[in-house]
């Protein structure tokens, strides 16, 4: 009997052994650390809750912090900083500079925290996963949009978001690519300046743009803050009449925009989506199971023609309250 029991004592150790190599989740709660770039905008909202409902029930706790402005590099640096000391798990983040922020995440792994990173790409090999809207693509299909909204011809301009913004950047970079190559008789009269961080520095930039150029037919909008800073200008300037407006991303100010026609059309991301699957990855990561590297997450064109359908209607009205409550 005792030989019997000391063969039975072995077994188990050796499965314990065999599920802390294959990077079993241990009987714990584990602490995710979820970073935005920036906590202002609705965009973010629904990050927070894409990772909340990946967290489900009981087991995750998932810890939401970062800067107040999307320009905000130290403080974001100083969220990661502060994540690594109390030894959570798991970061996922959207890095607002795709520089900046490698030096910490770098930091970040060394202690061993994996990384995932959503939404904006970052100049550095070492994380996990890549969970994000294929931008580039998202750009393209702002152009294509604005093409057929303008007639084909005519003269737009695009006005930047923020320095170091991969996300953005990415959707600059293939609107105009797709306009140069696509859309050959419409002329793109300016490119070049940037809105800033802050609603009321894009919102100046945008009244700027519609000054100097008086005989614009469209618009591109690269990011929610652009976006609703190109209606208020529009607005303003008694200008919607005249100038077509593709923005990017979807937001209670932005959606009623559209039912209202003071916006012609919106790409939209599925930021859900995106804190669902970058708290996902690093779970399954963490419980010994393999993660894509990239993970794509989708965008769509989205016109009054088409927001009212199901699918559509899903990303234009996250259930929010279902998993952030009130706050």
């Amino acid at each position: 009997m005792a030989r019997i029991g000391s063969i039975a004592a072995f077994v188990l150790l050796l499965l314990a052994l065999l599920a802390s190599a294959a990077g079993a989740v241990p009987d714990r709660e584990l602490t995710i650390a979820v970073i935005p770039k920036g906590t202002t905008h609705e965009f973010w909202k629904s990050v927070h809750a894409g990772a909340v409902k990946a967290a489900g029930e009981g087991g995750t706790r998932i810890l939401w912090k970062g800067p107040a402005r999307e320009d905000a590099r130290a403080d974001q640096i100083k969220v990661v900083e502060d994540f690594v000391t109390r030894r959570v798990d798991g970061i996922v983040i959207a890095p607002l500079d795709d520089i900046a922020l490698v030096r910490p995440l770098k930091e970040a792994v060394e202690e061993g925290i994996p990384v995932v990173i959503i939404d904006s790409g970052i100049r550095w090999d070492g994380y996990l996963a890549f969970v994000a809207t294929d931008n580039f693509q998202g750009g393209v299909l702002a152009a294509n949009e604005l093409g057929r909204q303008v007639g084909g011809k005519g003269k737009v301009l695009m006005l930047r978001y923020v320095v170091g913004s991969s996300s953005t950047s990415k959707r600059e970079e293939g609107f105009l690519e797709t306009m140069k190559k696509s859309w050959p008789d419409i002329k793109v009269v300016s490119s070049n300046q940037y809105g800033g961080a802050t609603p009321e520095g894009c919102l100046k930039a945008a009244e700027n743009l519609l000054t100097k150029y008086e005989d614009i037919d469209g618009a591109f909008a690269p990011c929610e803050p652009i976006s609703v800073a190109f209606m208020q200008a529009l607005k303003s300037t008694s200008r919607k009449s005249q100038v077509k407006l593709v923005g990017f991303d979807a937001s209670e100010v932005l959606v009623a925009g559209l039912e209202s026609s003071a916006i012609d059309a919106l790409v939209v991301q599925d930021p859900m989506a995106m804190g669902d699957k970058g708290v996902g990855a690093l779970l399954a990561h963490l419980a010994g199971k393999p993660v894509d590297r990239s993970i794509d997450t989708g965008c769509h064109v989205v016109t009054r023609e088409n927001m009212k359908t199901p699918e559509i209607d899903r990303l234009l009205h996250p259930p929010l309250k279902k998993y952030l409550g009130n706050g």
